[in-house]
């Protein structure tokens, strides 16, 4: 059975590795089990299907990412160095990765998302879930940056999702051709789009 002690948190961990790096649809149980060093039966003993195991593998890794964006997105930091610290952070994360592993494999929320979105309601309304929790730390900071004002609230959550609709895109362009160079755009980009300055004025 492996260790009863993180033989569950390996077999999550190893779930969001083999979907990040392949797809969801080709990720087995037995690669599962084989990539955490765990037998097929504790597997069954801790979830009851594969996609139990994704479902407990992104709650347990946005629990994970949510205590990171609470250091990013901290209140003593300015809203937008929030904004310049967090979008450098992503081009560094996905350099990091293509150094260890040869590949950008961009970001693996939106990867697994547009994979099982018409297969897995269920997943699909868990990252749907997640995402949107995810940018309310990005409005927050531009809300902030704009001097708060809940009549500006809404303007702010739409900025937004315009930052993640153009940080996915180029994360995905960055993955298609294996470069992780397109990046270092990242952080001039999300600056002009939240607060409609380049990131040396900023």
């Amino acid at each position: 059975m492996g260790r009863t002690s993180d033989a569950r948190e390996r077999l999550m961990s190893a779930m969001m590795e083999l979907i990040w790096a392949g797809s969801y649809g080709a990720t087995s149980v037995e690669g599962i089990c084989d990539r955490a060093g765990v037998r097929k039966g504790s597997f069954y003993y801790f979830f009851e299907s594969k996609t139990a195991l994704a479902a407990a593998a992104l709650e347990a890794g946005w629990e994970e990412r949510r205590g990171e964006l609470g250091k990013i997105f901290g209140e003593g930091v300015g809203p937008v160095e929030r904004l310049r610290r967090w979008s450098g952070g992503l081009a560094a994360e996905q350099r990091e990765m293509w150094e260890r592993t040869g590949r950008v494999l961009g970001c693996p929320l939106h990867v697994l998302g547009a994979e099982i979105s018409t297969q897995e309601e269920g997943l699909r309304r868990s990252i749907e879930k997640i995402l949107g929790e995810y940018q309310g730390y990005v409005a927050a900071a531009i809300l902030a940056a704009w001097g708060g004002g809940e009549e500006r609230a809404m303007e702010a959550a739409a900025r937004a999702r315009r930052v993640f609709a153009y940080g996915e895109g180029l994360l995905t362009q960055a993955r298609i051709a294996n470069d992780p160079g397109l990046l270092d755009e990242m952080e001039e980009g999300v600056l002009a789009i939240a607060l409609g300055v380049t990131a040396v004025a900023a």
